[in-house]
């Protein structure tokens, strides 16, 4: 059996131990990969090395951060709590050792894939910053190109709500889109739209029912046809709008909006993941762009995840 509170003093209190900073990255990459092993190679140490950093962070924070199971290491909810703080803490590195004397003389052209929600809503806006950072570099932002593609070199790097399963690809979560379901005031006046039993909604076409939302309006249906289902958010946004009925929908698409909110955590939420080719990783071009993004969504979480005005 572990002992979570190994090193720790009888008399100290936990939270006054000394955390070592390089234990975070080995405490990310045991979370992100569930094994030892696969961190181990991933960060380029020995597989003793890496658990005793594991074990020294869990003796620091005075609690057990991982369940050792046969099949890996599984996150406890302390472990999962820390998660978000470690990864602060990754793109503040990222970001001190990409350093700012740099800047003026980076020049080059950077491609980058996202989603369209994710670039005009979250990544444009913010591009004026990037810009008067690094004057030098360009961008090709792409919003047409399938997470698959990126091996294919059709992009350096991309911002993707699906984790990357195969390719010379490395990749982090930065933080997690929310979802919820809202409604127009038109339909609310009409409706009562507490059971969604007798609701109209509208969903995504038959080519795009695997989505998660997609998933959620189709079990609210329970069998009953759609009202209209579209092929992009906004479209789903404007026709919700109009009052043609309820959506599944990102928080991130709703602000500035009129619509209500009417559940705003239905467990459709979607990781957000950096992905950029392992061989382009370090080149500098690439690395401020990946470690501004991630300043970026880390910098935006709450409003990100939660519902706003």
């Amino acid at each position: 059996m572990h002992d979570s509170g190994k090193g720790v003093s009888r008399n100290e209190k936990p939270a006054s131990r000394r955390v070592d900073w390089n234990d975070a990255g080995a405490f990310l990459a045991v979370a992100r990969l569930g094994t030892l092993s696969g961190a181990a190679a991933r960060l380029g140490v020995g597989i003793a090395t890496l658990a005793r950093r594991i074990e020294r962070l869990e003796a620091a924070m005075g609690v057990p951060l991982f369940v050792r199971q046969q099949s890996g290491y599984r996150l406890t909810a302390e472990g999962e709590g820390l998660v978000p703080r470690a990864e602060a803490l990754e793109a503040a590195a990222h970001a001190f050792a990409s350093g700012v004397d740099d800047g003026q003389e980076m020049t080059g052209r950077i491609r980058l894939a996202t989603a369209e929600n994710l670039a005009t809503r979250l990544i444009l806006p913010a591009l004026p910053r990037f810009r008067e950072r690094y004057p030098g570099l360009a961008i090709d932002l792409v919003t047409d190109i399938p997470t698959a593609n990126l091996q294919r070199r059709d992009a350096d790097l991309a911002i993707r709500m699906v984790k990357p399963e195969r390719g010379n690809l490395s990749f982090r979560r930065l933080g997690t889109l929310g979802y919820g379901l809202y409604a127009g005031a038109d339909y609310l006046a009409q409706h009562r739209a507490d059971d969604y039993r007798d609701d109209a909604f509208i969903t995504w076409g038959e080519r795009q029912a695997h989505l998660p939302a997609a998933r959620w309006v189709a079990a609210a249906l329970d069998g009953r046809e759609a009202a209209i289902t579209t092929t992009s958010l906004h479209a789903q946004v404007v026709a919700v709008e109009a009052g043609l009925g309820l959506a599944v929908l990102p928080h991130l698409l709703t602000r500035g909006t009129d619509l209500t909110c009417l559940a705003a955590d239905i467990g459709v939420e979607q990781d957000i993941y950096l992905v950029i080719q392992t061989d382009l990783s370090r080149a500098p071009r690439v690395r401020a762009l990946a470690d501004f993004l991630g300043e970026l969504v880390i910098e935006r979480r709450d409003w990100l995840e939660a519902p706003g005005p």
